[in-house]
């Protein structure tokens, strides 16, 4: 049975201290793709010591979507798997996807896979709060691949069904420090508020923020019951209102400049 070949892609950016683990995962691939997003750390020289067929270097002003569009037009496999900095592809992952990518007798009647992703955050995997299984669409034919789409939550456009496999990623979110969650949450608040401004969102006031911080807690703690996890989902369900928090309050201070 002939397996067909495989390309990983892997955006990055600044990923000195997580990359050399992402690309220990996936060197079993037949080629890897990185698109970098202008690294000013040490990535790309970490990056050099593996086998990665080419580094693309993505423009300044291009949108995830634009990176992973880009890695796909330089793949040359006939399957695309999409792994971020942050991921791991586990041992029983690898096994799982090799085994679907071999030809068999019966038709593969999928175009796309949902792989779930075990979200560890300070330091332990949390399964409540809204945290498992967390699907994302990474593995595809390249022929069924139409293009990825949107700005700050990117999806591919598929041409054919979507499956779900059953092994994850491992997903190190954040990194274990509120100093790198905070910088995160800096750096997506902005975009989340602009497209909030752009859209012609109502004016923020005291009732819009109580309103959207209270839909947050409801939906992590008692639909997602992120106290299951213990502490650490205690933690998280808070610092998730807190994020909103702030991407409403950036959005506020855009809305205060129009006055």
């Amino acid at each position: 049975m002939a397996r067909q070949k495989l390309s990983a892609i892997v955006l990055t950016k600044n990923e000195e201290p997580v990359i050399a683990a992402c690309l220990e995962s996936i060197k079993w691939a037949d080629e890897i793709i990185i698109v970098d997003h202008n690294s000013i750390d040490r990535t790309l020289e970490v990056v050099k010591k593996y086998r990665v067929k080419e580094i693309l270097r993505a423009p300044k002003e291009s949108s995830f979507s634009d990176r992973r569009n880009l890695g796909a037009k330089s793949a040359s496999g006939e399957w695309l798997l999409y792994v971020d900095a942050d991921e791991r592809v586990t041992p029983e992952l690898k096994t799982e996807i090799q085994s679907l990518i071999t030809n068999h007798q019966s038709p593969i009647t999928y175009s796309a896979y949902a792989i779930p992703r075990k979200n560890i955050r300070l330091t332990k995997v949390l399964y409540h709060g809204g945290w498992w299984p967390d699907y994302v669409l990474r593995l595809m034919k390249k022929d069924k691949l139409v293009r990825w789409e949107g700005e700050l939550h990117e999806q591919p456009k598929i041409d054919g069904r979507v499956g779900k496999l059953k092994k994850a990623f491992l997903h190190f979110s954040h990194r274990g420090s509120f100093e790198h969650k905070l910088q995160n949450t800096i750096n997506w608040s902005k975009i989340e508020a602009q497209k909030m401004y752009e859209a012609g969102h109502p004016p923020m006031n005291t009732l819009r923020f109580l309103s959207a911080m209270g839909r947050e807690f409801y939906k992590r703690m008692v639909k997602y019951q992120a106290w299951r996890d213990g502490t650490e989902g205690i933690v998280e369900a808070f610092y998730q209102v807190f994020s909103v928090f702030i991407s409403y309050a950036r959005l506020w201070e855009m809305q205060q400049k129009e006055k």
